[in-house]
């Protein structure tokens, strides 16, 4: 059965075919022909991650997942969240979205906040959606060289150290995203769909 992962980012499509095996052909964006952006103008991650699934069902005609991840700080009222990664406006990138992230924390003690990744599948006819949440804090200051996004300044609860610090295996077991495509691939496996 083959089904589209709604990227082209060449880990994210290995880690789930690993975990899946011969039993599903996971194919990226590029290998069905998709070259264009997909859609993302919804404001909350659910609305997203299907959004991206229905255009490639709709002008691909294969069965497809998608995820869309935010960051979503307490003090800030779940901001960034959907706005994660383009939080700095035009001139965005991972350096100056946690520099306002920081700045906008700036003298707040209470500094909890959640990674949040959903995930949207459309499977012979049906749709599904799987989350994942890796509850933690943000930090005052940068902490790592790994990961990317808000890695460095994140710390996930009951570590005392960053995402940005651990290992890929070590950060896919506790993740958002790791405990999102986990769920998902326990599903496919099951075959109960």
């Amino acid at each position: 059965m083959k089904i589209c992962f709604a990227t082209n980012n060449a880990h994210k499509i290995e880690e789930v075919k690993a975990a899946l095996g011969e039993k599903y052909q996971i194919v990226s964006l590029s290998e069905i022909g998709c070259q264009e952006e997909l859609p993302e103008t919804g404001n909350t991650l659910e609305y997203n991650a299907f959004q991206k699934a229905r255009y490639v069902k709709d002008n691909y005609g294969v069965d497809c997942f998608a995820d869309d991840t935010g960051l979503e700080v307490i003090a800030l009222n779940g901001a960034p969240g959907v706005y994660s990664g383009r939080y700095a406006g035009e001139t965005r990138s991972d350096q100056r979205n946690m520099d306002l992230l920081l700045e906008n924390l700036k003298g707040i003690k209470s500094r909890e906040a959640r990674f949040r990744t959903v995930i949207a599948l459309i499977l012979e006819g049906k749709e599904y959606q799987f989350e994942g949440i890796a509850e933690g804090e943000i930090l005052e200051e940068r902490v790592g060289e790994k990961g990317f996004g808000y890695d460095p300044v994140f710390r996930p609860l009951g570590y005392d150290r960053t995402f940005a610090e651990l290992s890929m295996v070590e950060k896919n077991e506790i993740s958002h995203r790791g405990k999102a495509v986990k769920a998902l691939i326990d599903f496919l496996n099951q075959g109960k769909f």
